[in-house]
Formats: structure tokens, sequence, C-alpha cells
């Protein structure tokens, strides 16, 4: 197999091979092909501003009113008619926008775009990530001192009264995170079986707010600092979601639920912290309770999101890395949980499933 693949290599970066695969009919379309793959990954750092450009001016909403003419809709958007266009170009591009004779549309990209209203927290969150990357190779030497989410994310050397990161932009990123994600665990796991559910590290309470309009005869508590419990409490107000807050890592978690959720949270911690956290749950879950743990997962494929994004956000942030399930079980036996099984849900770009039985 090594010598298979050496000999692909070998063939692969031949300029002669190149020229002959892009000329020879059968192979001709690969090349092509191939050839895209490498400029999208050459100038992948473009369409992504391009994209926070279209959020940030809120251009796709305008066009999701009316197609529009560069010339009428560059006052809207604050940009002079020849800034405008280029931008509707290089969106069009990207299939962001379309054009549509002299006007420009909602394009197939940019509508689901708006379709998925966290994604616009996540992209203008991005502008931490891409001055953490201005030179991944120091990055990646440790060379650059704190960065950038390092210090939104961070979970020490802060006032137990202070959430890490700006308090607004904190919430509603930890909102928007799970948003995407709430209607495939529900449907991966109803919950409609259990009586009383605890969301760890439930952030603002997206989740369990989602979870009580569908299983409405449901227990719910919601366990995260106690800077951010706070801000749980006022975005729940006038529900029946009890919020605790507290460090797992010193003070007990609230007992009696027979089922835990840990939306997006273990990925967040290195192995040491991660088991940890499932002991503290074990140690107070139900016996035959579940433990849900929903997060993008390696080795369930989807790479390019929990192995290339995920590995290098959270190498920026200073610590946790994503898992495969077989990873997670590992930790999970060593907890002391009994069984787990691994579950692929629905729109499997944002998450995968991993539900133990203690």
């Amino acid at each position: 197999m090594a010598i298979l693949s050496r000999l692909r290599d070998r063939f692969y970066s031949d300029p002669r091979f190149q020229r002959w695969a892009a000329a020879f009919p059968l192979t001709r379309g690969i090349s092509r092909r191939n050839a895209a793959a490498i400029f999208d990954l050459t100038a992948g750092f473009v369409y992504s501003r391009v994209l926070e450009a279209c959020l940030r001016l809120e251009l796709l909403e305008a066009l999701q009113r009316e197609s529009q003419t560069a010339e009428r809709l560059a006052p809207t958007i604050g940009l002079s008619t020849e800034a405008c266009e280029r931008l509707l170009v290089a969106a069009a591009g990207i299939e962001l926008v379309e054009r549509r004779g002299s006007r420009f549309g909602l394009g197939r990209l940019g509508a689901m775009v708006l379709g998925n209203p966290g994604l616009k927290s996540m992209v203008l969150h991005h502008r931490l990530f891409h001055r953490d990357l201005g030179d991944p190779v120091a990055l990646l030497r440790r060379e650059v001192g704190q960065t950038e989410l390092n210090a939104f994310w961070s979970y020490a050397d802060r006032s137990p009264d202070d959430p890490p990161g700006d308090g607004d932009e904190y919430s509603e990123l930890m909102g928007s995170s799970v948003s995407m994600l709430i209607e495939d665990v529900l449907e991966a796991h109803p919950l409609g079986r259990h009586r009383h559910l605890l969301d760890v590290g439930g952030g603002d309470g997206s989740f369990l707010r989602a979870v009580a309009q569908h299983v409405p005869e449901l227990e719910l508590t919601l366990f995260d600092l106690p800077a951010v419990a706070q801000r749980a409490r006022e975005s729940t107000k006038g529900t029946a979601i009890r919020v605790v807050g507290g460090d797992l890592f010193h003070e007990p978690l609230p007992g009696g639920a027979d089922c835990v959720s840990l939306i997006r949270i273990l990925l967040d911690h290195d192995d040491g912290d991660a088991l940890r956290i499932l002991r503290a749950i074990r140690s107070q879950i139900a016996p035959g309770g579940a433990l849900v743990i929903a997060e993008p997962m390696s080795d369930t494929g989807e790479p390019r999101v929990a192995d290339t994004y995920f590995g290098l956000y959270l190498f920026a942030m200073g610590q946790g890395k994503t898992r495969s399930p077989a990873a997670l079980g590992a930790l999970l036996r060593e907890a002391g949980f009994q069984t787990h099984r691994s579950v692929t849900v629905r729109r499997s770009v944002f998450c995968h499933l991993v539900i133990a039985t203690a």
C-alpha cells in the first residue's frame, strides 16, 4: 500500500503527468476538478471575506426583498456604485448572489445563509480567528502570545462575575452556535422518553428553550458558569427552566436528571478536563440515564469541519480538540458509563452524536 501511495504521489506531482491528464479525454474532467479545488484552497480566504462583507453590509437581506442594480443598491449599503458592483460580481462568483440581466438577486448559497441565522454571528466572529491566522506558522510555533480566540473564550483569570470575552457577543455566539443543532439533536434522540434534562454548559438557554417547546412536560435544568448563568436567567424568564450557576470542576452538578446534554462542550477541553466533566456527570446522573454529546467529531465523514476548521480553531483558542466517536467512547468507559452508540444526524456537517448510558 505504501508503494502505491508513493507512486500516486510521484505521478500527481509530475508536471508532465498533469499536462497529459488535462489533455486526455478520460481524465480531463478529473484534472479540471482538481485544479479548481487547488484554486479554492488558494483563494478561500477571499471567499470568506466576501461573505463577511455581504453580511456586514446586509447585502443579502436587501436582495432577498427584491433584485436590484448596483447603482440602486449602492447607497443603501453605503458603497460607491463601482465598489458595490465589484462586490456583487465577486459574490455572484461564489453563488451568494446571481445575475438577473442588469440586476442582481439572491443566489443559491446566499439564500441558504439567510436560512441559517446563526451563521451570521459565526462569520462575524471570525474576525478574531482571521487575525490569529495572520501568520499560521507563528501560531503553530506558539510565537504569538495570547491569541484573540484565547482572550475571547478565556476560562481562567477572570472574575466570577464576568463572562468570558465580550458579554453580549459571547451570549449571542453561544446561542447561535447551538441554534443550527437543535432540531437535529431532538430528531436523533427524542427527549419525551425522559423525565428531567440537565444541560451542562447551557449558555444562554437556547437549547433548553427549544426543548421546552417540543417537550413541554420535561423538567429542565441549565448549569453553567455563574456569570453565564446570570445571563441565562434573563433569557429564560417566563419559562420553567431552572438555572444553576457553578463551576463543575469545584462544585457538584445538580442531581436527579435522567438525561444530561453536552452541546458543543467537550471539544473545548483537553482530555484531562473532558474526563473530569464526564466523571462529574456520571456521579450525578440517575442509573440508566442517558448522556447526549453533540459536537463536530473526527472520523465521521466531515474532515474539513472537524479536523481542518475546528482543529485550527481550537489550537488558536489554546485548548480542546475534536475527537472521534471511538475516542469519546474510551473516555466514557473510563468515566464509568456502561454503553455508548454513535448517531449520524441529518445535517452532519454541524455535529455528530454520541449517546451514552449510565
